[in-house]
């Protein structure tokens, strides 16, 4: 007879649970329906210092835009997203320059000045809709410091996660406390939490479905690749930095390792959304206020991005630019190759990647550079709105919010004006 197992299976040994995705075997239904059914998710990912709009935007618009410098480091995924210009918050001139930062998500006017309360973000709309049903309604990174972009309904920021080690042992460390330490000594000997695991793994593997095999094998390399990362990171703190940018493992303190830190935020998402820990993930990518790893580089981000239009400072910040975009055409891939219900995480996952600054040398604050990704969207295409009169980033938010496949449809968010299409 066929029993189904249940939708929060965990492995376990040792007093310490790892998390499974979803599979087929988990589906009551399944001897009758094709598919199992994957739920809608939200991930959102800001680089506070912006992106310099002359490599990123084309000059022509619509579907057969030609490529920029930046969108080539794309082009895997050129039907994968749709980039957009000319869309902005109202009233972001706040007390300092970079106040916009904190209302990026939220599109509150008069960010920081005298009687300033922020409202809610459109990460936390969508995390108080599903509630727990995971593990975390949310989850928030920071790349630098707890500071982040997410508010609650009361205008009381949600504090970022800044070590993503940290949140892996949370998410997938869970049991008593010297049990997930030992587990965490395991992981620092360079060895596996599956090798405690391994007859629970064998016995799932024994009856599970060819799609289910081909799904726990991709989810089991990317925990695997997720804990190498980790031990490897603690090793990388007694040795000499590098000359040149190159992939570092992590957990990762240093303020310099700006690509590294991102890259190991962007590991863990696919195993977060995979497992169903969490559908709403926000990521703010800060300044680190210091010279970020990358060859050739040699002045602070933040001083970079007001380059002056001096050529030497603009090919520096393109040097780091370059390396974020890629970044985040990595996490496309990683999200693409996780298979699921017929598809793939990207497939469910409604991606925004963009910033709150559209022109981060005059701090302006209009023309955001905003790519939205996956969620099943209608894409492929470059969308520009009026740059003098620009259209409500908070109408894409709205979008966002309604292709989460709630019970309910979100009438308004912020400032809205009504949903967008394309």
């Amino acid at each position: 007879m066929f029993r189904p197992l249940n939708r929060r299976t965990f492995l376990k040994a040792s007093g310490v649970s790892l998390a499974l995705p979803l599979l087929e075997i988990m589906n009551p239904a399944i001897a009758s329906a094709a598919t199992v059914a994957a739920p809608k998710r939200m991930l959102i990912v800001c680089n506070v210092l912006g992106l310099y709009r002359f490599s990123l935007f084309p000059e022509t618009t619509g579907p057969d835009y030609e490529s920029t410098e930046y969108l080539d480091l794309l082009k895997d995924h050129r039907k994968d997203f749709t980039l957009f210009s000319g869309l902005a918050h109202e009233g972001q001139a706040g007390r300092q320059a970079h106040s916009c930062e904190i209302t990026f998500l939220s599109s509150a006017r008069d960010p920081e000045l005298g009687g300033f309360r922020n409202s809610i973000s459109v990460d936390q709309v969508a995390a108080n809709r599903l509630g727990y049903t995971t593990r975390y309604p949310s989850v928030v990174f920071g790349s630098k410091n707890t500071l982040s972009q997410s508010f609650t309904g009361s205008g009381v920021m949600v504090p970022a996660e800044n070590r993503p080690a940290r949140m892996f042992s949370r998410m997938f460390l869970q049991g008593k406390r010297r049990e997930v330490e030992r587990q965490q000594r395991i992981l620092s000997d360079g060895r596996s939490i599956f090798d405690s695991l391994m007859s629970q793994t064998n016995a799932l593997l024994g009856k599970a479905s060819s799609a289910d095999k081909d799904q726990l094998d991709e989810y089991y390399t990317s925990v695997r690749k997720a804990e190498q990362d980790m031990a490897e990171a603690q090793s990388w703190s007694s040795k000499p930095k590098p000359l040149v940018d190159a992939e570092q493992p992590q957990e990762i303190r240093d303020s310099t390792e700006l690509i590294a830190k991102t890259q190991l935020i962007n590991s863990m998402i696919p195993l977060i959304l995979q497992t169903d820990s969490s559908r709403v993930i926000a990521v703010k990518i800060q300044d680190h206020q210091s010279i970020p790893v990358v060859n050739g580089v040699s002045e602070e981000h933040h001083n970079l991005s007001h380059h002056g239009k001096e050529e030497d400072k603009i090919e520096q910040l393109k040097m780091i630019e370059r390396e974020l975009v890629t970044i985040f055409g990595d996490l496309l891939t990683q999200l693409k190759s996780k298979k699921e219900a017929g598809g793939n995480l990207l497939d469910n996952t409604t991606t925004l990647f963009g910033s709150n600054l559209g022109n981060a040398n005059a701090h302006n604050s209009r023309n955001l550079p905003i790519i939205l990704a996956g969620g099943g969207l209608n894409h492929g295409t470059y969308v520009a709105h009026d740059k003098d009169n620009n259209a409500p980033l908070c109408n894409l938010f709205l979008t966002m919010l309604n292709n989460m496949g709630m019970d309910t449809e979100v009438e308004s968010f912020g400032q809205s004006t009504g949903a967008m299409t394309w």
